[in-house]
């Protein structure tokens, strides 16, 4: 690893795609552990070959792709499943992520990586972490609007990740995103100068 790099996490409905696209303004990379996931088990991937022997041919779409739906309903139904899945993927992501930031030819980049806190000692080699916080009303008016849910239901989907204490006690720096778009990019103008002179 010869390049710098910021991991980017944060509950959900934090606003971290406003902060990636701040830093991607500035000309920095960021790489998602979303997009990274999708990446893994396309067609013809060792992933997905050992995703359709371990969970049988329902977990594959009739021309041959990964069955999101029926997956996602798979794991979430059952934890061993759901814990069998993420040891096929996971490694390979973390590969991925690794590889791609070695390639980044930018100053520094960012992995954005929601399940950081989670995860934290696979992703060790990182230099920085970054948090995008938010309170929680935003987050909470934020996933109603944006899925169509109840605030219990937002409620519950915040309760299921990591404590907001528990990621901002792995940041080195952190982005409050409280829906001011101007005030996060002045928040991102100043890390960006930061990273730049940590990366040099």
């Amino acid at each position: 690893m010869t390049g710098f790099v910021v991991a980017l996490t944060g509950g959900i409905a934090s606003g971290k795609s406003t902060v990636e696209r701040s830093f991607e303004a500035l000309g920095v990379r960021a790489y998602d552990a979303d997009a990274a996931a999708r990446v893994v088990v396309e067609r013809g991937s060792e992933a997905l070959a050992e995703v359709a022997r371990v969970f049988g041919a329902d977990a594959l779409t009739p021309d041959g792709l990964l069955n999101r739906p029926a997956m996602r309903q798979r794991v979430f139904a059952d934890p061993a499943a759901r814990t069998t899945l993420e040891g096929i993927l996971h490694p390979r992501i973390r590969d991925w992520l690794r590889q791609t930031a070695a390639d980044d030819t930018g100053p520094y980049c960012l992995l954005s990586i929601p399940l950081l806190v989670e995860n934290r000692a696979h992703y060790a080699w990182v230099n920085r972490v970054l948090v995008v916080d938010a309170p929680e009303d935003v987050r909470i008016s934020r996933l109603i609007a944006r899925d169509g849910i109840d605030e219990a239901l937002a409620r519950k989907m915040i309760a299921a990740q990591a404590s907001r204490e528990a990621r901002l006690g792995v940041a080195d720096d952190v982005v409050v995103n409280a829906g001011d778009v101007a005030a996060v990019e002045a928040q991102v103008a100043v890390l960006n100068t930061r990273y730049r002179e940590l990366a040099l």
